[in-house]
């Protein structure tokens, strides 16, 4: 390495890092401290190692570099910006702006800016995926080295290696300690990922002091455990031994790897570095003063980059990633001249479009009075789709037994067999849904299974696919009371109101067999958005849809199912998912005593919500005010559709351990409690207490 190289990489460093304690102490908001600790480590990654274009930072076979420290985000933007990465829009154009302009870095965490305080996927270009929540970073970086090895056993022939890429992740001591990360790292370790490399910034500092106040972990003992290969570099300034370290990665055929790097938080500051002050607040007008004196770095203008640095980056990560792009649709074009078939799969893969004729298998699905489970026709649907969608991938938290969710006669994910599609989380549902994150971010079709009591342990990530806008297939079964004898434990009351109370994310609680078709001949087309797909344990009546209205009103999120054979209605029973079933015998009831009543089958709040109002009053008609709502979850909320006076059968409890009809009857969900309260709404509407001919089962 000559003098002027080094002269120029430590420039670059010392780039990054005022451009980071800039940017915070502008906003008077953030965390400098560790990208200025961490500059050396992320610039001998990006000039030296990464293999990435700044011109189409989307090219499919690049590494991905994901920032778990998201807190730290500064360090990514002080990178996509010396880079020169160009900006992408919706429609996966090349718009020829910056996506990290210095005005953004000037406006770090303001309205608008591109440099938000944690970074964001498809907000800023550049970022591979959304982190901040720690922990979930590293384990999202999973799922994205899981793609990789499944995209190369299913595309790269003799010839044509499309796929290599590796996936780098930069974590701290909370990613350490978070249970999702330690759930991923185990799963890696087993799987043998060896593109994956995280690269552990241990600084030994945490908001509330130095991490001995709560963690004494061996890491590098415990990654051993795991499987992993395991480096350290003892000094996060030393250039040459992180070349070092990553070069070992590189090498690395068996396992991933973890680098550890020793640090000193805010690196630089005379009286704050090595200290909790420098992680999560500016460092101070004097502070950041003396601290580029330290770097011999000049004290004004702020956000001054001199212009070598950018001269640095395009002739090192820019240069390079362009060659590798370049040299890669060179490949993929002569690629399709040969596998013109597979080609056309990646090429609808990337936009997220679907196969022609994707949904020619969907079943019709007879009326039965006995029916079947919900979660048992979403499996036949799930396999239809999967044998016309060889990118449609997934799994459950070792549920697959009891959510139907495993794909006929296809291989499990597993080293030796990293084309199978049938992934096996193990007992792992928070790392399910953020794997299942990463493999959306790679353009897989993802799907992750579990019961829906189990949310609770993933929300985080499922709470990240909706803000990513991903279109992840989040399927949930034993939705109800309906698991009866588990008891209130396994029993789900609050989830489904936690589901649709999350912005962006899509609710579909099937009322049989022939809405399960539709909701999957609705989600699959979805590009940017994802869906909780709740089903049931219990066998459902398939409707008769000669007498009902079709299923096809699931796409409105709510419809007509069923009306009075004459005149208005004079009361509405309206029900999701299991519940429909027994509106229905509650209207045939009411219908053959002369009472008018119409069912709404409501499967998904968010898609009725989005429907126009004249929709929505020609369902619900303001003038029947007399209504009766029915789910077997929480109350919480249904006074939207019920209205202030209307009535709901719903949970005000955690359940029972008990037989299901033993439990149906105790919270009453019978058709004599629904038609006993729809006889009540028609008497308190009309002010006739003579329409209540049944005792109350409420």
């Amino acid at each position: 390495m000559t003098a002027t190289s080094t002269d120029l990489d430590q420039l670059s460093v010392n780039a990054i890092r005022t451009l980071a304690m800039d940017a915070v102490q502008a906003a008077n908001s953030g965390h400098p401290g560790t990208p200025m600790a961490l500059a050396p480590v992320a610039y001998t990654l990006w000039q030296k190692f990464l293999r990435f274009d700044p011109e189409l930072p989307i090219w499919a076979n690049r590494d991905r570099f994901v920032l778990s420290a998201g807190h730290a985000s500064t360090l990514l933007y002080s990178l996509l910006h010396l880079s020169g990465v160009k900006a992408i829009n919706a429609d996966y154009e090349t718009i020829g702006q910056p996506a990290v302009s210095l005005d953004d870095l000037r406006n770090f965490r303001q309205l608008e800016s591109k440099c938000p305080g944690h970074p964001e996927y498809r907000w800023t270009s550049g970022v591979e995926t959304t982190t901040g929540p720690l922990g979930t970073g590293i384990a999202t970086s999973v799922g994205m080295a899981m793609a990789e090895r499944w995209l190369a056993a299913r595309y790269n022939k003799p010839g044509f290696g499309l796929f290599d890429y590796d996936v780098y992740a930069v974590c701290g001591d909370g990613d350490m300690m978070e249970g999702v990360g330690q759930e991923a790292a185990s799963l890696a370790g087993h799987l043998r990922l060896a593109n994956l490399c995280w690269i552990y910034d241990n600084n030994r500092i945490t908001i509330e002091g130095a991490t001995g106040l709560a963690f004494s972990d061996d890491v590098a003992t415990r990654f051993i455990g795991y499987g992993w290969n395991v480096t350290r570099v003892g000094d996060a300034n030393d250039l040459a031994m992180l070349e070092r370290a990553y070069t070992v990665f590189r090498q690395e055929q068996a396992r991933p790897t973890l680098i550890i790097v020793d640090s000193h938080i805010g690196y630089g500051a005379p009286t704050k570095q090595g200290t909790a002050a420098a992680h999560g607040e500016p460092l101070g007008v004097d502070e950041v003063r003396a601290a580029k004196e330290f770097f011999g770095w000049p004290t004004e203008p702020a956000f001054h980059v001199p212009a070598e640095v950018y001269t640095q980056f395009s002739n090192g990560v820019g240069a390079r990633g362009g060659e590798l792009r370049h040299k890669w649709e060179a490949e993929f074009a002569a690629y399709a001249q040969q596998f013109p078939d597979l080609a056309d799969e990646l090429n609808r893969m990337q936009k997220r479009t679907l196969p022609d004729g994707w949904d020619a298998d969907i079943p019709t699905f007879e009326a039965d009075p006995k029916g079947l489970a919900t979660r048992e026709s979403n499996g036949r649907v799930l396999n239809a789709v999967a044998g016309r969608v060889p990118w449609l991938v997934g799994g459950s938290a070792d549920l697959a037994p009891s959510t139907k969710t495993l794909l006929k006669g296809e291989d499990s994910f597993e080293p030796g067999s990293y084309d199978g599609r049938n992934l096996h989380f193990g007992v792992r549902e928070h790392a399910a849904a953020a794997v299942a994150n990463g493999l959306a971010l790679s353009k897989l079709r993802a799907y992750q299974a579990g019961f829906l009591i189990f949310h609770d342990f993933q929300r985080g990530a499922v709470r990240l696919s909706a803000l990513m806008e991903l279109p992840v297939i989040h399927t949930y079964t034993h939705d109800s009371i309906g698991v009866g004898e588990d008891g209130p434990t396994h029993q789900p009351v609050e989830h489904l109101a936690s589901l649709r109370a999350m912005p962006g994310m899509i609710d579909i609680r099937p009322a049989d067999a022939n809405e399960v078709a539709e909701a999957w001949r609705f989600l699959m087309p979805l590009r940017h958005e994802p869906v909780a797909l709740v089903l049931s344990r219990q066998a459902l009546p398939t409707l008769d849809r000669t007498r009902y209205a079709p299923a096809s009103g699931l796409v409105r999120g709510a419809y007509v199912l069923a009306d009075p054979p004459g005149g208005d209605p004079e009361v509405i029973l309206i029900a999701t998912g299991s519940e429909v079933s027994l509106a229905v015998a509650a209207h045939e009831e009411l219908t053959a005593g002369g009472v008018r009543s119409r069912v709404v089958s409501l499967p998904s709040w968010e898609l009725f919500a989005r429907q126009s109002k004249e929709y929505q009053e020609s369902v619900l008609p303001p003038a029947v005010t007399a209504r009766v709502a029915i789910e077997q979850a929480s109350a919480f909320g249904w006074e939207r559709y019920a209205g202030t006076e209307g009535a709901i059968v719903a949970m005000s409890t955690f359940g029972e351990s008990a037989p299901l009809k033993a439990l149906l009857t105790r919270f009453g969900f019978t058709p004599e409690a629904v038609v006993q309260k729809a006889r009540e709404q028609i008497a308190r509407h009309r002010g006739d207490a003579s329409a209540v001919s049944a005792p109350d089962h409420g």
